[in-house]
This record gives C-alpha cells, sequence and structure tokens, in this order.
C-alpha cells in the first residue's frame, strides 16, 4: 500500500503533456509506422484508428496498472497481450456496428493494434511499473498525440490528394488533385515533411534558448 502511495504522489504534468508533444509517439518515437503510412489517406481514417488506437492504449494501461502485483514475471508479456487483444476486439465489433463502411477501409490494421509497439510499450515500461492515475495520464498524453499526429498526417494528404477535407470539399474544381498523396507513396513523403518541420522547430527553440542563456 506504501508503495502504491508513493508511486501515485509523484504524479507530474508531464506525465500528460510529454506523449502530446516532447515524446509524440509518431514525430519523436516514431512508433506505430503501419497504420501511421497505410489509414492516413483521409482524415476521417486517420480520426478513426487514432481513437480506436487511443482507446485501446487507455483501457490496457488501466488493467496492467491494477494487475500488475498479481501477474508472475515469466507470463507478463503474454498477459498484457491477452488484455490488449481483449480491448481490440471490443474496438472492431464497435466499429463494425457503427459503420461497415469504416470497418471495411480500415480493415485488417485494426486487429493489427494488439501488436502496435506503442500500446505493448506502454504497458511494459510504465502501467506496469506505476500506479492507475499516472497510467491513465501516460495513457491519454500518448493516446492524443498519436490521434494528433495521424490526423496531420490524414489532413494534409486528403486536402493535396482530393482537395477536400473530412469529406468535405475545400478547394475548387479547378484544383489538380495529387493523386500520389493518396497512394501509400504519400504517407511517406508525409510524414518526411513533418518530421522535416518538427525537427525544424525544435532546432530553432534550442538556439532561442541557447541565446538567452548566453
Amino acid at each position: 500500500m506504501a508503495v502504491g502511495l508513493q508511486a501515485e504522489s509523484s504524479v507530474t504534468p508531464a506525465d500528460f503533456w510529454d506523449g502530446v508533444w516532447k515524446r509524440n509517439p509518431v514525430f519523436v518515437q516514431v512508433l506505430g509506422m503501419c497504420p501511421v503510412l497505410a489509414v492516413t489517406n483521409t482524415a476521417m481514417n486517420a480520426l478513426a484508428m487514432g481513437l480506436a488506437t487511443s482507446f485501446v492504449l487507455l483501457m490496457s494501461n488501466i488493467v496492467v496498472s491494477l494487475i500488475r502485483g498479481i501477474v508472475p514475471k515469466q507470463i507478463r508479456i503474454v498477459t498484457f497481450i491477452l488484455v490488449i487483444a481483449t480491448f481490440v476486439t471490443i474496438v472492431d465489433y464497435v466499429i463494425q456496428a457503427i459503420s461497415l463502411d469504416l470497418h471495411k477501409t480500415l480493415g485488417a490494421f485494426i486487429s493489427l493494434i494488439v501488436v502496435n509497439c506503442l500500446i505493448l510499450g506502454r504497458a511494459e515500461a510504465f502501467a506496469s511499473k506505476n500506479g492507475t492515475f499516472r497510467s491513465v495520464l501516460d495513457a491519454l498524453g500518448m493516446g492524443i498525440g498519436f490521434t494528433l499526429a495521424l490526423l496531420c498526417l490524414g489532413g494534409v494528404r486528403e486536402i493535396m490528394g482530393a482537395g477536400s477535407l473530412f469529406g468535405v470539399r475545400l478547394l475548387g474544381a479547378s484544383y489538380q488533385e495529387w493523386v500520389v498523396m493518396m497512394l501509400p507513396p504519400g504517407g511517406f513523403f508525409t510524414l518526411a515533411g513533418w518530421l522535416l518541420l518538427i525537427q525544424w522547430f525544435n532546432q530553432r527553440s534550442a538556439d532561442k534558448a541557447k541565446d538567452v542563456a548566453s
């Protein structure tokens, strides 16, 4: 009990905000690249996959943090995968019930959430070593960061590739659509562009901090 109270007392805002920006799963840690590149051809697909992954991440972190004291070390990875797979199955059925078209579009990538290194990594590296409240904050930060990253990619690809956003036409009929942005190579181009922009921003912030310090 004392250990649990000590873990909860060390909660900091960084438990949440680091996942959103400083340790963003996509733009910093470069995790979960399979769904990031495969399903972000539209903003709606990106949002659906981001929310689905965030739900699984949140629920698995909660369960793992609750059972961490009773799971033997020899079977902890298998146990974590079973927990994650349970929530992935729930998400799969929910998406299928809400929209069959969306379920067909996301396809096998819903099931592949089970092996998403982001979710298993947070369960093993964080939730299994910290209390429930910290694990919830960690999951929310990482989930929001992952979803925002997918939306950044999906929004750019849909606007440039189809002239629309969430299915709403933004550009006129004279706009020449970049079909390549809707294809797999478009995911690599867009991700590279975002990584370059974020690296430039971080470097500029670091240079300003050095100037202020000097």
